[in-house]
């Protein structure tokens, strides 16, 4: 069975949390809580969005980054920021990658991205848009990641109720 990890450092809005949430849900990610979060975990917004996932759901919570990488020594981290020099798709993900996330309003540290230069990924945009949606880049990256590894464990075909294929 593959892994992947999900990982939101300091999360600012309960509703890109939720939505987040359910898609680890649906591709059984693991997903990765680092504090301070701008909301508490009971909010009604953040259990709105990810509806009726959160028993699917395998979830860590984190004091702060410190206590994260701590946690996680040996991790295998890509980290997704606007202020990337390589592409999202060009990279190979290997088996319990970590994608990694900031906070809505200000990204990833800067010196964290400074010392990974060859594992900081950006999804392309035009040159004029600021960022895409946190739950929109996430799930981009983590069915990058599930493509290349195809799609384990996932349901990849549908069924229609009321006719044959």
């Amino acid at each position: 069975m593959s892994e992947l990890n999900i990982v939101l450092i300091e999360p600012e809005i309960p509703q890109n949390t939720g939505n987040i949430a359910r898609t680890c849900a649906a591709t059984g990610a693991r997903l990765h809580l680092v504090e301070p979060m701008g909301f508490k975990i009971d909010d009604r917004k953040l259990k709105r969005a990810g509806l009726d996932y959160w028993h699917l759901l395998d979830i860590t919570y984190y004091s702060s980054t410190e206590d994260f990488f701590s946690k996680n020594p040996d991790g295998k981290f890509f980290y997704f920021s606007t202020k990337a020099k390589h592409k999202y798709s060009d990279i190979e993900y290997p088996d319990k990658a970590f994608i990694v996330f900031g906070k809505e309003t200000a990204g990833l540290p800067e010196e964290l991205l400074h010392d990974n230069p060859d594992t900081t990924v950006r999804i392309p945009m035009i040159s004029d848009a600021r960022s895409l949606n946190l739950s929109n880049s996430v799930a981009i990256g983590v069915y990058e990641i599930l493509r290349q590894w195809n799609f384990p464990e996932l349901k990849a075909h549908g069924e229609l109720r009321n006719f044959d294929w």
